[in-house]
């Protein structure tokens, strides 16, 4: 999805929230009605990270699916003693589970 849709989806998301319960900020303890202005930061912080997600989210999924640096060396030594691919196995599996956008 581009940007703008991300915003068209996220407009519509908090107008669903802002014409149920409302949506409020906290002010010194008081609790008070968002603003338009602050509806349509809302609205672009939403987006933003929606996008961000898509955009990057394959990153920190790969980071955790690879292991730890010590694992993966680990791999590499007894697949070099035992002849084996166990880590080039995992790293192409890891990559193929998070592809990246394009």
């Amino acid at each position: 999805m581009t940007l703008e849709e991300f915003k068209t989806e996220c407009r519509s998301e908090l107008q669903a929230l802002r014409d149920g319960d409302g949506i409020y900020k906290l002010v010194n303890n008081e609790r008070l009605p968002i603003s338009d202005d602050d509806f349509e930061q809302m609205v672009i912080d939403c987006a933003n990270s929606k996008f961000n997600q898509q955009q990057f989210g394959y990153i920190q999924a790969r980071q955790e699916a690879y292991g730890s640096v010590q694992d993966q060396l680990d791999m590499q030594y007894w697949d070099s003693v035992n002849g084996t691919t166990l880590w080039a196995d995992h790293i192409a599996q890891v990559k193929a589970d998070n592809p990246k956008p394009e």
